[in-house]
């Protein structure tokens, strides 16, 4: 361990989801979580736990992930982002190192998180296909019912239907959903989802039923009922992990 004082260092990171088990550490070692904190062992000597503002499941993306940790460091931020960077692969990208007062967690500090989701409507090519929900059907989606479903679900409601949570209700599963837009550019269509949290495979659901009001298999007034009901049904279906990018987590 390098000698001083203690201190706690944010970080900002970007990662390409497909080849790794999500965030959390896994036993094999394969998530996002361990090959960072491999690397720090490297650095430090020492196994340094990192805290994230949050999970992203396996095949999960991120621009603007933020991750915090402890040690002591004397040679400056830039330094110890380089060091970071010389031994990660190429799927994981430090952005920014800063150190941050000591109270701050990447993950209860935050007052919300902004997720975007990409569909491209036909057969998309190599390049596209990692990291979009290509979706390829003689109908195409009807955007502006899509666009009604999304101005429902907007706003503060109990989001229990549209989570992945299993068994008694124990969680609070109210969120208010600020932000839920669609925007279509030729065959591109992006979805952002901004709230003050997110659940258990929320944004997913949430982008897999409005596909389904896209594909008329259901209608705006739908969405409504489902959230009324609070009850998950196969009616909602989960989106793919591709498409879905963590965007930016606000503090």
């Amino acid at each position: 361990m390098s000698d001083g004082k203690i201190i706690r260092w944010k970080c900002g990171c970007a990662y390409d989801g497909a080849p790794f088990e999500g965030w959390q550490s896994q036993r094999g070692g394969r998530a996002i979580q361990d090959v960072i904190e491999s690397r720090l062992r490297e650095i430090f000597g020492e196994l340094i736990r990192v805290h994230a503002s949050g999970r992203t499941d396996a095949g999960v993306h991120a621009r603007g992930q933020v991750f915090h940790f402890d040690a002591a460091w004397k040679h400056g931020p830039e330094k110890l982002r380089a060091a970071l960077r010389g031994g990660l692969p190429q799927q994981i990208q430090i952005k920014s190192v800063r150190a941050v007062p000591e109270d701050f967690h990447s993950r209860f500090s935050a007052t919300g998180k902004l997720y975007l989701y990409h569909l491209y409507l036909g057969d998309a090519d190599p390049f596209t296909r990692p990291y979009a929900w290509a979706i390829d059907r003689p109908r195409p989606l009807d955007i502006e019912a899509m666009k009604k479903g999304a101005a429902i679900l907007r706003g503060k409601h109990d989001f229990r239907a549209f989570s992945a949570l299993n068994g008694p209700p124990k969680e609070d599963t109210v969120r208010d959903l600020r932000r839920l837009e669609i925007a279509k550019r030729g065959r591109h269509v992006r979805i952002a989802a901004e709230a003050d949290g997110f659940m258990y495979k929320m944004v997913r659901s949430l982008v897999g039923a409005l596909v389904a009001v896209g594909e008329g298999k259901l209608a705006p007034d739908d969405l409504r009922e489902l959230l009324k009901s609070g009850k998950r049904t196969t009616r909602v279906q989960t989106a793919p992990p591709r498409g879905l990018f963590l965007e930016k987590v606000f503090y």
